[in-house]
């Protein structure tokens, strides 16, 4: 869900400070440690690629995943003044918390899996690894913390989501909008007061 965040913060942002002033905030972007995100994104697709051809990936990706939302939160904190980065650590957070109790998986329940592709919720209820999702059962631990929301039509994506997601999104799209629309505002604020024409 996090590229929905992303997507509704592109709009308004480019709303509320146009085109041009958005292109020029991301060219200008600067955060401690901003090689970090890519890297994690580049180490997650590569699970994602090679996972169902290698069982030793597959075995190792729920570690894996846990220490990329380690990583991912020291860099979140590294960055913590900037606007929205504080719902975005508190979103990783619970996400990480609901997977490290439960063996570094997260619990989909069956009725919010219910909204996907039958392929999937059969893997599910089968059993069968699927990165790091698992079906949510009794022994879950902190299970309102899981992907227990189910999202469909008329919402433009079918997903089931956690807490945790909305809770991120809400900072990503915070920090995407200020991000865009921010030097417009100062802009705005400084710009001399117009004086008439003396007679």
């Amino acid at each position: 869900m996090v590229f929905d965040g992303i997507i509704l913060g592109l709009i308004v942002g480019m709303i509320r400070g146009g085109l041009k002033q958005g292109l020029h905030a991301f060219g200008q972007l600067k955060l401690k440690g901003g090689w970090i995100f890519p890297v994690l994104l580049l180490i997650q697709l590569v699970i994602f690629a090679v996972q169902d051809q290698s069982s030793f990936v597959a075995s190792i990706s729920s570690y894996v995943f846990m220490g990329i939302y380690i990583v991912g939160m020291a860099f979140l904190w590294m960055n913590r003044n900037q606007p929205g980065f504080g719902w975005i650590l508190t979103g990783v957070f619970l996400n990480f918390l609901v997977m490290a109790v439960n063996g570094g998986r997260m619990p989909v329940s069956l009725q919010a899996a219910s909204v996907l592709d039958p392929y999937y919720v059969d893997m599910l209820s089968q059993g069968t690894v699927i990165t790091k999702h698992y079906l949510l059962d009794e022994s879950t631990r902190l299970p309102f913390l899981g992907d227990i929301i189910p999202l469909s039509p008329p919402y433009p994506r079918s997903q089931a989501i956690s807490i945790g997601d909305i809770v991120m999104n809400v900072g990503i799209f915070i920090y995407i909008v200020q991000l865009m629309s921010g030097d417009k505002k100062k802009a705005e604020k400084n710009k001399p007061l117009e004086t008439g024409s003396s007679a």
